[in-house]
C-alpha cells in the first residue's frame, strides 16, 4: 500500500539521521541524543504552561497494580492493546524444565505465571485508585503526570509507537470543573502547537473501543463530544496523526474508585494528554531534521539555546 510505503519512508530516514533506533519489533524504538532533546524541551514548554494552574505533580512508573486494572474497563474495551506483565516464580526443577524448552525452540512463556503488574495503557490510570474513597476539596484537584505507557499497536509507522510518552493534566471536581478543563487545554493545546509552527486542527474522536459494544460506545462518545483530538499531518498528508486528545470521562472513575466531590456526589474527571514523541516527529517532519536550523521564533518558544 502507498501510505505502508510512505510510512517507512519516514521510518528509514528517521533511522538514517539517528532520531531513531529500531529494535526490530514494529513499534518499538530508541531515541537518538537529538530526538531526546526536543522531546525534553517540548516536555518543558508543557510544564510551564500549566504551572499556573499549581498542580500537583506525580510520576507513576510505566507498570499498574493489576487489582486495579481489573477495576477500570480497560480489558472490556481496549483487549487488543493491553499488555501483561508475566515472570518465573518455579524452583529449580521449574527452571530446568522451562530451559528444555527453550532449547527445543519452543515456548518457553508458557513456563511464565501472572505477576502483580500489567502495562500502563494510560498515564492517568494510576492516579484514579490513589484518590479511592476520598473526598475533593470545593476548587477539584488538579495533577501534572508524565510516563511511559504501552500500547500493542505494532506498526511501520513511526507515529505509532508501543511505548511512548505522554504529559497530562487532570482535573478531579465536578462536572463544570471536568469540562472547563477540557475546553481550556483544547484551546490552549492549539495555540501551544500552533506557536512552534505546527498546522493543527480540531477534531471530534473516539476512543477505538473493542468488540460488540465498541461501535455503540464509539457513537455516543462522538455525539456527547467527550473526546477532542488536536491533529498534525506527520507520516502521512492523508491521515493526519492525533498529537494531542483532550478527554471528558463524566463520572467514570469517580464512581469506579468511590471519588467524591464536596457535595458528595461521584466526581467527574477529564485529562489532556500531549504525546511527546508525536509532538517531536511533528516538529522534525514540518522544520527539518536538524534543530539548529530551526526558526529562531520556534526554538525561543522551546528555549532551545
Amino acid at each position: 500500500m502507498v501510505l505502508d510505503s510512505t510510512y517507512k519512508s519516514f521510518q528509514d530516514d528517521l533511522a538514517r539521521a539517528g532520531l531513531l533506533i529500531p529494535t526490530g519489533v514494529p513499534g518499538v524504538y530508541g531515541r537518538g541524543a537529538i530526538f531526546e532533546h526536543i522531546a525534553e524541551c517540548f516536555d518543558a514548554y508543557v510544564t510551564r504552561t500549566g504551572a499556573h494552574l499549581n498542580p500537583e505533580v506525580m510520576r507513576f512508573p510505566p507498570i499498574f497494580n493489576r487489582d486495579h486494572y481489573e477495576e477500570i474497563d480497560h480489558i472490556r474495551n481496549f483487549p487488543d492493546l493491553m499488555g501483561s506483565v508475566h515472570t518465573f516464580i518455579g524452583d529449580n526443577a521449574k527452571h530446568q524444565q522451562m530451559l528444555e524448552i527453550f532449547e527445543r525452540n519452543e515456548d518457553w512463556t508458557r513456563s511464565l505465571s501472572k505477576s502483580a503488574v500489567m502495562l500502563c495503557p494510560a498515564v492517568c490510570y494510576p492516579l484514579y485508585p490513589t484518590a479511592s474513597g476520598t473526598i475533593l476539596p470545593t476548587q477539584g484537584r488538579c495533577i501534572d503526570l508524565m510516563g511511559f505507557v504501552f500500547r500493542h499497536e505494532p506498526s511501520d509507522d513511526p507515529c505509532r509507537m508501543q511505548s511512548f510518552r505522554q504529559h497530562e493534566y487532570v482535573r478531579l471536581g465536578t462536572a463544570e470543573q471536568a469540562l472547563e478543563h477540557r475546553d481550556y487545554w483544547l484551546k490552549r493545546g492549539k495555540e501551544m502547537l500552533e506557536s512552534v509552527g505546527l498546522a493543527v486542527t480540531a477534531v471530534v474522536a473516539n476512543d477505538p473501543f473493542f468488540g460488540r459494544g465498541g461501535r455503540v460506545m464509539r457513537a455516543t462518545q462522538r455525539e456527547q463530544d467527550l473526546k477532542f483530538e488536536l491533529i498534525v499531518a506527520v507520516s502521512s498528508a492523508e491521515k493526519p496523526t492525533a498529537v494531542v486528545s483532550s478527554n471528558c470521562h463524566l463520572d467514570h472513575f469517580g464512581d469506579t474508585f468511590n471519588i467524591k466531590t464536596s457535595d458528595g456526589k461521584p466526581a467527574h474527571s477529564a485529562c489532556v494528554g500531549f504525546g511527546l514523541e508525536r509532538v517531536t516527529l511533528a516538529l522534525l517532519k514540518t522544520h527539518g531534521f536538524d534543530p539548529q536550523l530551526w526558526s529562531r521564533e520556534v526554538r525561543d518558544v522551546l528555549c532551545m539555546h
